[in-house]
């Protein structure tokens, strides 16, 4: 969710006095690099998730106020919608069960929001975007009753002038439409690895994540339909991208500088070249007073919490205040089950131990804006993209993902000592989604154009899968 805030109004001497602590702070940051203050500490991992309240016939229930209530967890907070949640899991060390506890800390976190849900006379369910979705659910009065979101909406529109959010997605259909809030983006729900790394391997691990996008957004899709549209595979990659554009605003002519972006480059030497480009190319949203905070860098924190780059650096902290570097790759959809979210992870964490390793860096056998196209053509076209892979080969993603990529997550999460049979189960799932060709983008698409779009009938027909606990690729149609 973020970090919350105090108001949702602010004056010119609040972005003053905000801009100078960000300042110190980003100073302060690059001190930390100078004298290697980070616990070194790598190989940590955990992940969020976005789920949906839905009612039973599939549509968004905005209850999650009410839910979160009577639920009682700490770890499954609020989203940006009245019918989104988050749920959050430990973070655990790559080694040995590692997979199957993230599982199984996932399945009871989920059976209780299951029973919650049921209380409530609603469901959960997990999925990129919700067919039965309208536009006439994403208004202010279904905006999470948070500060920081209201003021993060309001802040937008001052700097569009008032002018709509433009939606405009080509795919296999077109969608254009204009939008008068910033609640578009609550339409996309997302599933977030993290990954805790040594400053000594971070700029590999980053650069390594950038170029893992394309695959993984693409094994992972379960977004193809927004407003009874066939778009992307995974359409929340423009849909997020789009929904709090700054247009007119902070370098609305390069896209690598907005809001959401794939990033403007690899990095060379640390993070905090991530850092200084926040404070260099993205004047602060949200300027809270939070000299009084006791956690470290608030300032910083907070600002990086509002430029939602397809893979983020985030500074964290141990219990004894040593700071850490983690990554978070935000690149994959929710859904479409349990088993399907826990091999996404599998292939994420062998995938980015592989190609971090690799000498020379992988970023010296990829140009950064090939690595860029492959990411929008993986989102776009699913397995069916075409790439340029290192040493430019072109390829299909399945056959790179089969040929390549999924012997290699093979062999690195063997060699994290991650259980054997854990990372063959988990990655055979992904073997058989890609062979299959069966995603669940690939489900939604062919539900929708086998059986007519009846949005209702298709969200109930997923959830019904989902609950079974079946991966997608052994769904009927």
């Amino acid at each position: 969710m973020g970090h919350e805030v105090s108001d949702s109004i602010f004056t010119n001497n609040d972005f003053q006095r905000f801009d100078s602590c960000l300042r110190e702070e980003t100073a302060q940051l690059a001190d930390w690099f100078r004298t290697e203050q980070f616990n070194m500490q790598s190989g940590v991992g955990g992940f969020e998730i976005e789920a949906w309240l839905v009612d039973h016939n599939g549509k968004p229930a905005p209850l999650n106020q009410v839910f979160l209530e009577r639920l009682d967890e700490p770890l499954v907070v609020p989203e940006l919608s009245s019918f989104n949640i988050e749920l959050n899991i430990p973070q655990l060390p790559l080694y040995g069960t590692f997979l199957r506890q993230m599982n199984n800390n996932l399945e009871d976190l989920w059976k209780r929001c299951q029973r919650t849900a049921t209380e409530l006379d609603v469901k959960v369910m997990l999925i990129g975007i919700l067919p039965t979705i309208s536009i006439h659910d994403l208004t202010l009065e279904h905006m999470s009753c948070r500060k920081r979101f209201r003021a993060i909406n309001e802040q937008i529109f001052l700097r569009r002038h008032g002018r709509p959010i433009q939606l405009d997605i080509h795919g296999t259909e077109t969608l254009q439409l204009t939008h008068p809030n910033v609640m578009l983006e609550a339409a996309a729900t997302s599933f977030q690895t993290h990954l805790q790394v040594a400053t000594s391997e971070a700029v590999a691990f980053f650069n390594a994540a950038l170029i893992i996008s394309a695959p993984m957004v693409a094994v992972s899709a379960n977004s193809p339909l927004l407003f009874g549209k066939e778009l992307w595979h995974e359409t929340r990659i423009p849909l997020f991208e789009q929904s709090v554009a700054l247009a007119g605003g902070e370098h609305s002519n390069d896209p690598s500088h907005r809001r959401v972006s794939f990033g403007s480059s690899y990095i060379q030497d640390s993070f905090l070249e991530l850092f200084i480009e926040n404070l260099t190319h993205y004047p602060p949203l949200l300027p809270s007073d939070l000299r009084e905070e006791t956690t470290k860098l608030p300032h910083l924190r907070l600002h990086n919490s509002t430029i939602w780059r397809w893979n983020r650096p985030l500074i964290g902290f141990e219990v004894d205040g040593t700071p850490h570097l983690r990554i978070e790759h935000r690149v994959m959809p929710a859904g479409p089950s349990i088993p399907d979210t826990i091999a996404n992870a599998a292939l994420y964490y062998g995938l980015i131990y592989g190609l971090a390793r690799i000498q020379p860096p992988v970023s010296m056998s990829l140009d950064f804006g090939q690595c860029r196209a492959n990411f929008y053509a993986a989102a776009r076209d699913g397995l069916r993209a075409e790439v340029i892979w290192l040493n430019g080969q072109r390829l299909s993603l399945r056959k790179l993902l089969l040929e390549n990529l999924l012997p290699l997550a093979r062999r690195e999460l063997l060699a994290l000592k991650i259980d054997a049979g854990d990372a063959h189960a988990y990655l055979d799932i992904i073997t058989a989604r890609v062979e299959s060709g069966h995603t669940g983008a690939d489900w939604q698409r062919h539900f929708f154009n086998r059986c007519g779009f009846d949005p209702n009938v298709l969200t109930l027909a997923y959830l019904d899968h989902q609950q079974s606990g079946r991966p997608v690729h052994e769904w009927a149609f």
